[in-house]
């Protein structure tokens, strides 16, 4: 065996063990989903029955009918979700590299509070912000929900990159300064690429956790910003099995996706950081 062949076994089997690993959280995934699948497409199905007495696609014909409100819920779910990732990467980067970079007074103070809303019960933070939010204008609107699914989200954002930081080299942003880059060019060529893999972690529990809000969404939406988790419940509730379960597909495929496309970024391996660290 040559000396390549040596260095990349190791690889390989990294690579195989992810796989199996990710295949293996997939599999655990869909195989609960399978009864999901079989009622979105069955019109009655009683108990002893293994099968469905009767068949239909009625449920799937809701799902993409533009008149119901599925599509609109599904749209709405993906601009907050979206929204508030993009802000998180925008909170999350300058924070995490001061958290994990440097040493100042009452950082645990500072740590403290960014932990907060993981720690304290989202229900009881929400209705303090409620009130907040419904006298300078907020509630009832699209902004008002995306500024509160930041209260879940950032503290994982935050914590992520504040670990990927704290194991970061800030020399190779010195000899890019010494060589004539710029603070953008900098950040761009040298921060970015090598704290890119925990961004992409850290947008992942973002947009996830963002994604399946349903506390926040009803209490500072009001019922009026209808997301894909609030259509979910509200036909869970309702005895269609056929429908619910439609939902309930539609709602857990971008997770599937998003864990797929983003799985080999979990390592959190990069040229220029060893891995995830510690605050």
């Amino acid at each position: 065996m040559s000396e390549i062949q040596k260095q990349q076994a190791p690889r390989k089997q990294v690579n195989i063990i992810r796989n199996i690993v990710l295949l293996g959280i997939v599999l655990g995934v869909l195989l609960p989903m399978l009864p999901q699948l079989i009622w979105s497409i069955t019109h009655r199905w009683y108990f002893p029955d293994l099968i469905p007495s009767e068949w239909s696609a009625r449920s799937w014909e809701y799902i993409v009918n533009p008149n119901t409100r599925v599509i609109r819920a599904f749209l709405n779910s993906l601009v907050i979700a979206s929204a508030v990732t993009v802000i998180g990467i925008v909170i999350g980067v300058p924070a995490g590299k001061a958290l994990g970079m440097y040493k100042f007074k009452l950082k645990w103070l500072v740590e403290l509070i960014i932990l907060a809303p993981a720690i304290v019960p989202s229900l009881a933070a929400t209705m303090g912000i409620q009130v907040i939010f419904i006298r300078i204008g907020l509630a009832d609107t699209m902004l008002g929900v995306i500024l509160v699914h930041l209260i879940p989200t950032l503290p994982y954002m935050i914590v992520t990159l504040s670990g990927v930081f704290a194991n970061y080299d800030p020399e190779f942003e010195e000899q890019a300064r010494s060589l004539g880059a710029n603070r953008a060019k900098t950040f761009f060529l040298i921060t970015l690429p090598a704290v890119f893999p925990g961004i992409v972690t850290g947008s992942m529990f973002a947009f996830l956790i963002s994604w399946g809000q349903y506390i926040l969404t009803i209490l500072v939406g009001g019922g009026r910003i209808i997301t894909l988790p609030i259509l979910l419940f509200s036909f869970t509730g309702s005895g269609d099995n056929s429908i619910a379960s439609a939902l309930s597909i539609v709602f857990v495929l971008p997770a599937i996706i998003i864990l797929i496309v983003t799985s080999k970024f979990l390592s959190g391996k990069s040229s220029g950081m060893g891995g995830f660290g510690s605050i």
